[in-house]
Formats: C-alpha cells, sequence, structure tokens
C-alpha cells in the first residue's frame, strides 16, 4: 500500500476535497510543485491553474481548478486555500472562452475608465481554466 497523506481543498464558499492522497501538483508562484508523504513544512502562494491529485486505488488523477489562494503543508496534512476552487467536471469552457475574449478584448482597447490590471488577472484565469479543460480533455479522450 503507497503512502498517504491527509488533503484538504477548500475555497470561500465550500470544501471541495477531503481525504487521503498519494501525491498532489499544486501551481506555485514560481512553478508547480509537487508534495509527497512527509515533504517539509510549506506555506506559499498559488496562481490560476490545475490542482491534481493521485488518489490512493485510482488510475486518473482528479484535477480541481483554482484561481489562486495559498498552500500550506505539514507533516501530515496539506491544506489548499483557494480564492475559487471548482471541479473540473464543472469548468464551463464556453464561459472560459467568453471571459477570456472580452479579457483581450479590453486590453487591446485600453482607456483610462479600465482597470489594465484587472483585465490582466481575469486573462490568466479564463487561460487557466482552458488549460485545465485541456488537462481533463487529455486525461479522457474521447
Amino acid at each position: 500500500m503507497a503512502m498517504t497523506f491527509h488533503v484538504d481543498v477548500v475555497s470561500a464558499e465550500e470544501a471541495i476535497f477531503s481525504g487521503l492522497a498519494e501525491m498532489i501538483v499544486v501551481p506555485g508562484q514560481m512553478g508547480e510543485l509537487g508534495i509527497y508523504p512527509r515533504h517539509a513544512p510549506l506555506l506559499t502562494r498559488i496562481k490560476p491553474g490545475s490542482v491534481r491529485l493521485r488518489l490512493p486505488n485510482q488510475t486518473e488523477d482528479m484535477l480541481i481548478y483554482v484561481s489562486g489562494g495559498m498552500l500550506e503543508v505539514q507533516p501530515n496534512i496539506v491544506t489548499v486555500l483557494a480564492d475559487t476552487a471548482i471541479r473540473s467536471g464543472d469548468l464551463d469552457e464556453a464561459r472560459a472562452l467568453e471571459a477570456k475574449r472580452l479579457a483581450e478584448e479590453t486590453i487591446k482597447n485600453r482607456s483610462a475608465e479600465i482597470d489594465f490590471a484587472q483585465a490582466q488577472a481575469e486573462l490568466i484565469e479564463a487561460v487557466a481554466q482552458l488549460q485545465a479543460i485541456q488537462k481533463i480533455r487529455k486525461q479522457r479522450p474521447h
């Protein structure tokens, strides 16, 4: 039996996942972080992207989109505190494509009335959601 540790993935709205995992991969500010049992304690910011969980006795990894937040690693528990977290099956590709289009249009048509930083953040989130959808498709070919 593989070694496991407890993982909690929560957002402001709800707890998305709570259970045992063999590994978790999180989109850290400086790159992806792979966390295995007995990882050193860690506290870091995460950026928009996919959290990948390898669960015991499962052939496919579980994917959860996060829009950013914090990662805390303790000896036997890992907590992902996400600003927003969406289960992979609940991602809406049409909505993400529309958000990307609107953000790109806002950035292209810069004027004093727009919040450029907000438009960039929305673009980053939309692209991260689309990348998560692509990862899901690669896991489960049609």
